[in-house]
């Protein structure tokens, strides 16, 4: 009977160990499915200078964005591995969930730009520089510099460091984009003291968190660019 009662009761803490061990069965929503993105672009998505905050941005920019990494266009060894065996529509589930998050902007971080540095950032963002076929900024990205509708980014709200490398990486082929790529041009016709010229500025405006992507431009595009429909 001793032994019974043992062997009872060992199954039983068997039982309840197993209970114990087994794992939460999670829910299937796109907001546990994209945990392994906020992880590095943040919950609050204020992003820095490696993670740049991907809330709001256009459906279109951020399945580029994505299909780029995918495809070998843009080199980060986690974000290929993340996404390299994901299919198209997946990637647009994705793209489409995080363009309709719209959480608060961080207010500026303090700059070491100068005023002269800010001022000519002012010039290229709303005038760009004819004289180099650099057009403004403003001419793509809209006004208010938060992109437009459906794969134009905004850049309002953007850490300076952020900004510089993106840059860096245009200018050293090291980021690229569906052919014609746009971007590319702009950099390679832009000074390294206009690159931190227009980081400075972008990185010194306050953001509107009422403010989203515009739905058109009032122009066509100044230059043809590969990732935007026509």
């Amino acid at each position: 009977m001793r032994l019974f009662l043992r062997i009872l009761s060992f199954g039983g803490a068997l039982v309840a160990t197993s209970a114990v061990a087994a794992p939460a069965s999670l829910p299937d929503t796109v907001e546990q499915r994209v945990a392994a993105c906020v992880a590095c672009h943040k919950a609050n998505e204020q992003g820095d200078a490696f993670f740049p905050r991907i809330a709001g941005k256009p459906a279109g920019y951020l399945y580029n964005q994505l299909l780029n990494f995918k495809e070998g266009r843009r080199q980060y060894p986690m974000m290929t591995y993340m996404v390299e065996q994901l299919p198209e529509a997946y990637l647009r589930e994705i793209a489409q969930y995080f363009s309709e998050q719209h959480a608060p902007y961080p207010p500026p971080a303090a700059t070491s730009a100068t005023p002269q540095m800010i001022e000519r950032g002012r010039v290229l963002v709303h005038q760009g520089d004819p004289s180099r076929k650099v057009p403004a900024c403003v001419a793509c990205h809209s006004d208010a510099m938060t992109g437009v509708a459906p794969a134009i980014p905004g850049l309002i709200g953007l850490p300076r460091d952020y900004i510089n490398a993106q840059f860096g990486s245009w200018r050293n082929k090291k980021r690229k984009a569906h052919a014609p790529d746009c971007m590319a041009e702009v950099a390679n016709r832009l000074s390294e003291s206009d690159v931190a010229a227009v980081s400075g500025w972008l990185a010194a405006q306050p953001a509107d968190p009422t403010a989203r992507p515009a739905a058109s431009l009032p122009k066509p595009l100044p230059m043809e660019c590969g990732g935007v429909p026509k």
